[in-house]
């Protein structure tokens, strides 16, 4: 059964249950090996999945539960292995939705759903139930349908098992506001070593169009004459935090050249929050507009911003 959370949807199974976990992963077609989080109702869940609660959690539970932010914790010996790829540590949150979190409070204490994005696995996640439709009809039971995603992007994902706490994937609930809430610095995954958690492979997130990412609007002329030249004839799609002008555009048309492609401008995305919640959905309209390539200019590597630039960057990479 698919969920609501206030990220992405998920593809919602029993996290006690091996048989059920294994479903999802049938569902999405995703790799066994891939760890998923569970998500439990409150902070007094987590005893039946984690070895032992840290200090650090009361402390970040008080801070951002319910809401998104997944810590990675020593697995209890109850967890399967189905949950964690066979990891000795499990990724716990609790979600912020007000209707998973009935669903959890009605499944009775302790409960634990593990939940992936609903979604093929490495494809664009999903923050409609329209979406998950879309991916998923006939491979599931059902869609909770709790209206579009208000952050929109995954989780914040923290391993408080490394000295200093180290941020595997970033999200809403940043690195700076992390370290403020613990006292102390928080790192970020450098990016080498094996994944530690989901979302942390190279290529994740990406529609069928080719993602293009440009710093500014400047660069832009030169990307479209590049992706143009790439795919003689195409559609070449536009994202950015802010509506282009009419002259941009046509410059930009004009760069195609002899490719004799076409640009299309797709809604402005607004601000690094606003860019957050239509993400995945203006990927998704980039496969129904059937773009070959979709140039986009992301917004700063600030808050917010740099979670978008992160799910840009893997959609970005073959």
């Amino acid at each position: 059964m698919a969920v609501p959370t206030e990220t992405v949807y998920g593809l919602a199974a029993d996290a006690s249950s091996p048989e059920a976990v294994r479903r999802v992963f049938a569902a999405k077609g995703r790799p066994v090996d891939h760890p998923l989080i569970v998500h439990v109702a409150s902070v007094d869940d987590l005893g039946r999945w984690v070895d032992e609660v840290p200090a650090d959690v009361a402390v970040l539970a008080a801070a951002f539960w319910p809401g998104p932010l997944t810590l990675v914790l020593r697995r209890s010996r109850a967890v399967a292995d189905e949950v964690t790829g066979g990891r000795d540590t499990v990724a716990v949150r609790v979600p912020a939705h007000p209707l998973l979190l009935a669903v959890l409070a009605e499944l009775g204490p302790g409960a634990g759903l593990a939940a992936p994005s609903a979604n093929r696995f490495g494809g664009v996640s999903p923050t409609t139930a329209a979406h998950v439709v879309a991916d998923l009809d006939g491979r599931i039971d059902a869609v909770l349908d709790g209206g579009p995603c208000q952050v929109g992007v995954e989780s914040t994902i923290l391993d408080l098992g490394v000295s200093p706490p180290e941020v595997l994937r970033p999200g809403a609930v940043s690195a700076v506001a992390l370290g403020s809430a613990l006292g102390r610095s928080v790192g970020s995954w450098a990016g080498d070593g094996p994944a530690r958690a989901p979302g942390m492979l190279a290529s994740h997130y990406s529609p069928a169009a080719r993602v293009v990412m440009v710093e500014t609007i400047d660069g832009l002329a030169d990307a479209v004459r590049a992706v143009g030249s790439s795919s003689p004839g195409g559609r070449v799609g536009l994202l950015g935090g802010l509506a282009l002008s009419n002259t941009t555009v046509d410059a930009l048309e004009s760069a195609l050249g002899s490719a004799g492609g076409t640009v299309l401008e797709l809604e402005p995305a607004g601000d690094a929050e606003g860019f957050a919640r239509v993400l995945y959905d203006r990927l998704r309209q980039a496969d129904r507009l059937g773009l070959a390539v979709l140039v986009v200019v992301p917004p700063p590597a600030v808050g917010l911003g740099i979670a978008v630039r992160d799910r840009l960057a893997r959609a970005a990479t073959p």
